[in-house]
């Protein structure tokens, strides 16, 4: 047992290996390194679930539908609910969700983003999807505008939100 144990971790390394040297050699490698939460492993990943072609997500909205991060609205008469979407791609959900687990601890825009979301009332489980919706939809932008993530950039907009409407009255 111990010697199967031993020749799989080696074949695992050396797949680590090509994985690595494959995935460095694309042309978006710097774009996926500079999102928070992903590495070379789960970047290579994230990369071959979503694929390279720059015009296979004419939008952001196409890019999350795929990926089953977006929100699917069902509504019928006086009853609207809100569920996760059921059709998606398994290996893509589940490294965009460990990446979403990840940013929490890398980044303070994507931690005060889930703490609102909790903060309101919403699960850990659909505070997690909607992070991992809005990361997808800053991957979709950094590869639709050639350009790395930036943190400022990024949870800009929400920060804003954040800010009192009147600071001077407190």
């Amino acid at each position: 047992m111990i010697t199967v144990i031993r020749a799989l971790t080696g074949e695992i390394s050396t797949l680590e290996i090509e994985v690595k040297a494959s995935f460095g050699q694309h042309p978006d490698t710097e774009i996926y390194l500079s999102q928070p939460g992903l590495g070379q492993i789960l970047g290579a990943r994230v990369l071959a679930e979503l694929g390279d072609d720059p015009h296979r997500y004419t939008s952001a909205r196409a890019r999350k539908n795929y990926a089953g991060t977006s929100p699917l609205t069902i509504a019928s008469g006086r009853k609207t609910t809100v569920r996760a979407r059921y059709v998606h791609n398994d290996r893509l959900l589940d490294a965009l969700t460990r990446q979403a687990q990840s940013t929490l601890r890398a980044s303070p825009g994507a931690r005060a983003y889930y703490d609102t979301l909790r903060a309101r009332g919403v699960g850990h489980q659909a505070a997690l999807r909607q992070l991992t919706n809005r990361l997808v939809g800053l991957l979709h932008g950094c590869l639709k505008t050639r350009t790395p993530y930036n943190e400022t950039t990024a949870w800009a907009h929400h920060n804003a939100d954040q800010t009192p409407q009147n600071p001077t009255a407190a």
